[in-house]
């Protein structure tokens, strides 16, 4: 009697599926949900997380050739205008008043960056189903534990028993879970689950609807606009919102101009925005020269203690970017941010609606609530890069042969 075929066992695969499932559960299920608790959880867990999963890609060899990819990455339009901002972030130091603390905050954005190329050069070139559900998974028992959180006391349903410096840690999770959405219903809905889809995007919009502050839902409303758009005119919707943004950060400095006596005539001239874009306006007419050069990293933050700029000034990118980095790096990031939603929208059609909200509420985000260089927010847009290009590494069929074929396979 034939000995059935014995199957050969490799350790060292079997310990790299290993890791590279360990690092994806830290990546899409307890990141998501330790951001509503633990306030450095992104910046903590990110890192290790990929580092699990170079250390996997090293022992089985799965990515994509490093030569290559790193090639095509480092040549792309959009990587050498962001090597441009960079570039020029760290000749800002030579005139920032705040240079040991700038100092440390380019070294940091530059780890961040090789984090992320780490993290997309170890990706497999062919994601597994398995490791991809887990997205979805976690971030539905992300926005079931904001809701949890929200009921119990975060939220206006609850009695507010958190002092108010830790919302912002749930503000934090809710952003998180704002990014991994877009990525999340993608895969769902390449994989023709249409309705798991829906009611994921549901249970978010619940946990923002009792979240402590509007900025959140503002953001996710903004996506979920740029998703329907891109889904009935994909070619058209991707060119808008890469023209918009690439615009809006042009024109930095003229917005207050436009937008205060809008503000105004709304809101009232007294209204804290409505001063916010007044103080805009007197920083923008005091130092025109500036506006070539910036006045160097870090100072839109660290300025405001020492009496630089208004305590009221602007914390938005839009802002943060011509004071610190002036016209070099805002023309810079407007054609890296313009090139990176345009390749974006020529990927696989499936995935560009949910790119190009994921684009828009990363944006509304910056422009209206967190600014430029937090490294928490810098870190969390790394993953979210990482997290579309695994969902696009999944979108690949095994052909089968048809039915009528397999006898005539058979006799053959």
């Amino acid at each position: 009697m034939p000995r059935a075929p014995i199957t050969s066992i490799d350790p060292a695969l079997d310990a790299a599926a290993l890791l590279r499932r360990i690092g994806f559960i830290g990546l899409f299920v307890v990141m998501p949900v330790a951001a509503q608790v633990a306030r450095r959880a992104v910046v903590i867990l990110a890192p290790i997380s990929i580092a699990l999963l170079v250390l996997a890609s090293a022992i089985d060899g799965k990515s994509r050739s490093v030569r290559p990819a790193s090639t095509r990455l480092l040549r792309s339009s959009a990587f050498l205008a962001g090597a441009l901002v960079i570039l020029w972030s760290a000749l800002s130091l030579i005139w920032t008043p705040f240079l040991s603390l700038a100092t440390e905050r380019l070294l940091n954005l530059v780890a961040t960056l090789l984090m992320t190329i780490g993290g997309y050069l170890a990706l497999p070139d062919r994601m597994r189903s398995a490791n991809l559900y887990l997205l979805p998974v976690g971030v539905a028992a992300a926005a079931l534990f904001a809701i949890g959180l929200g009921l119990t006391g975060q939220g206006p349903f609850g009695q507010g028993f958190l002092r108010a410096d830790e919302d912002s840690i749930l503000d934090r999770g809710l952003i998180l879970l704002i990014l991994f959405v877009w990525p999340a219903v993608s895969w769902l809905r390449s994989r023709g689950r249409n309705g798991e889809a829906l009611g994921l995007g549901l249970v978010v919009s619940v946990a923002l609807l009792i979240s402590p502050g509007p900025t959140t839902l503002v953001a996710l409303a903004i996506g979920a606009v740029a998703f329907a758009l891109t889904a009935f005119r994909p070619v058209s919707t991707p060119r808008l919102l890469a023209g918009t943004a690439a615009t809006l950060l042009v024109l930095g400095p003229v917005l207050p101009f436009l937008a205060r006596p809008i503000g105004a005539t709304l809101f009232g001239g007294r209204a804290p925005g409505v001063l916010s874009l007044k103080a805009w306006q007197t920083i923008v007419t005091s130092e025109p020269v500036r506006l070539i050069t910036g006045h160097g990293l870090e100072t839109a933050l660290r300025g405001r203690f020492v009496n630089l700029l208004p305590m009221n000034a602007p914390r938005t990118l839009l802002f943060e970017l011509w004071y610190e980095l002036g016209l070099v790096g805002a023309f810079a990031a407007a054609f890296a941010l313009h090139a990176a939603i345009r390749r974006a929208g020529r990927e696989a059609s499936v995935l560009v609606p949910g790119a190009m909200a994921a684009f828009a509420s990363a944006f509304v985000i910056a422009c209206i609530g967190v600014g430029m260089t937090v490294m928490w927010w810098l870190t969390t847009l790394a993953v979210a890069i990482l997290v579309f290009v695994a969902v696009e590494r999944g979108q690949f069929r095994t052909r089968r042969p048809k039915a009528s074929l397999l006898p005539s396979a058979l006799k053959a």
